[in-house]
């Protein structure tokens, strides 16, 4: 089905210009993270004022690159998996939600229908638009069921996002819609400090990737699980890697936390959108739930 796209608009917004600036610092302090670097080491190679590096983290974590530092380390996601572990062990493996916070998204799954794979959203009208968030360009497609797509992007690459938001719902009629994907973009990722907010989600897959989304759903902000733990949960402790292939396959960024699992010895494991993004995704969680601590 034929689509006329919008103009895209030009990138000028503080999110975007965080994340890049952000984006840059966490390859560095990655990849020199054995040294400890200075914040002096970390202001020049971003070319920033040491005063500006700790400003723009400021605003964009709420906490100092030194805690930032500390929350990339590989010791540290050794110990959030533990710690993890230890607090949610009995209510997932009894099938209820983790400890959430009141700040918590509130995600909900709805998978189509067999016949409705078939048709592949033949009955769906799907608005689609293009934003600056707090962690980088995202694409994002939502019908009245529910948010179907939710891909962070490079820029420049949207094309790439129609294509793939085409081939999963061939059949859909689908239409750029900026101004109304922009209320959804805002609630998910510009929500103020202790504001709650709830959201549809409506994926496309087989029964085991539902099965594994459906899973990581129930992994709380500020909480990480290994792949070996997941396969578990979900009754298929020989399927890593499928379980893997399942979470890489994710279609709604984000909400369907993919990014809340790790490997076993703590290391990132990939990511889809890049594993410093992945990183910043569990920096700021692991932020915002030890403010104040």
């Amino acid at each position: 089905m034929t689509e006329t796209p919008e103009p895209e608009m030009e990138d000028d917004t503080d999110p975007g210009r965080d994340y890049a600036r952000v984006a840059q610092a966490i390859d560095f302090i990655r990849a020199r993270a054995s040294g400890q670097p200075r914040l002096s080491e970390i202001a020049n190679a971003v070319n920033l004022s040491e005063w500006r590096l700790q400003k723009l983290f400021s605003r964009w974590a709420g906490v100092s690159p030194k805690r930032f530092l500390q929350c990339l380390t590989v010791a540290r996601a050794r110990e959030r998996l533990r710690q993890s572990d230890d607090v949610l062990s009995a209510s997932l493996d009894a099938g209820l939600s983790g400890p959430g916070r009141l700040h918590d998204l509130f995600v909900t799954l709805e998978a189509v229908s067999p016949g409705e794979f078939k048709q592949g959203g033949k009955a769906l009208n799907i608005r689609y638009g293009f934003h600056d968030t707090p962690l980088g360009l995202c694409g994002i497609a939502a019908t009245d069921r529910g948010i179907c797509r939710l891909e962070f992007l490079e820029k420049g690459a949207t094309n790439p996002f129609r294509e793939r938001l085409q081939e999963a719902w061939p059949e859909a009629r689908r239409e750029q819609a900026s101004d109304a994907t922009a209320a959804i973009v805002e609630r998910v990722f510009l929500r103020k400090s202790g504001e709650c907010a709830s959201f549809h989600t409506l994926v496309r897959g087989t029964n085991f990737q539902v099965q594994v989304w459906r899973a990581l759903l129930r992994i709380p902000p500020g909480r990480v699980v290994s792949y070996g733990r997941l396969a578990e949960w979900i009754g298929a402790p020989r399927a890593q890697r499928a379980v893997g292939a399942a979470v890489g396959n994710n279609p709604v960024a984000f909400l369907i936390p993919c990014h809340r699992v790790l490997r076993s010895n703590g290391e990132l494991g990939g990511y889809r959108w890049g594993e410093t993004r992945k990183a910043a995704c569990l920096v700021r969680e692991d932020a915002d739930q030890t403010e104040g601590l």
